[in-house]
């Protein structure tokens, strides 16, 4: 056996036994992550409220935080433009606090221009696949038209969807996320220590 995959499996080893030790806490996140999840699917709409405030907040801090070490250190090269980005941080935070409603709905638009994007990328990769001959192109090309599917869904029930889109999809990615966690817990607890 080379010295490197000696060294490899130690770092396995360690890993396996840090998982092991910690499981608990694992679960503890793969749990709450699974309960918000599930109520972010259950009340989207509050669910999109909470995820807009939470994102006027850090626009805003962000903002306050770049205006401040952009003052600070003024002589470096970009000022202006560090400037007119925290500045336009402060603005966004303060719109999306200002007015949480209406600025789920900027989110959405956000949301559907990110899906747009993504199923045609998505797609062009698994057609550039599909022309290497690689397999299992069709996957991709599948999950590049959902992205377009979900994009028109959601735009053509514009303004009704701003209420509860970007909840529904950051609880199902919350689902996701605790399930994968708690999955991973209970392997861990299994594991040799």
């Amino acid at each position: 056996m080379s010295a490197q995959q000696s060294d490899i499996q130690r770092i396995q080893r360690a890993a396996t036994a840090a998982l092991h030790e910690h499981w608990v806490l694992f679960l503890v996140e793969g749990v709450v992550l699974l309960v918000l999840g599930a109520t972010a699917v259950v009340l989207p709409p509050i669910a999109t409220l909470a995820v807009t405030i939470l994102f006027g907040w850090l626009f805003l801090v962000s903002g306050i935080v770049g205006l401040v070490t952009t003052f600070w250190m003024r002589q470096a090269p970009g000022f202006w433009w560090s400037l007119a980005s925290a500045v336009l941080g402060i603005i966004v935070g303060a719109l999306l606090l200002a007015s949480p409603v209406t600025g789920a709905l900027s989110l959405t638009l956000v949301l559907i221009a990110f899906f747009l994007i993504e199923g045609a990328v998505s797609i062009m990769f698994a057609l550039d696949h599909r022309r290497e001959l690689s397999g299992q192109w069709g996957w991709m090309l599948m999950s590049g038209i959902i992205d377009l599917v979900l994009a028109i869904m959601i735009f053509a029930g514009l303004p009704s969807t701003a209420a509860w889109a970007v909840g529904l999809l950051v609880g199902i990615n919350m689902i996701f996320g605790g399930t994968a966690l708690i999955a991973m817990a209970l392997h861990a607890r299994k594991a040799a220590a």
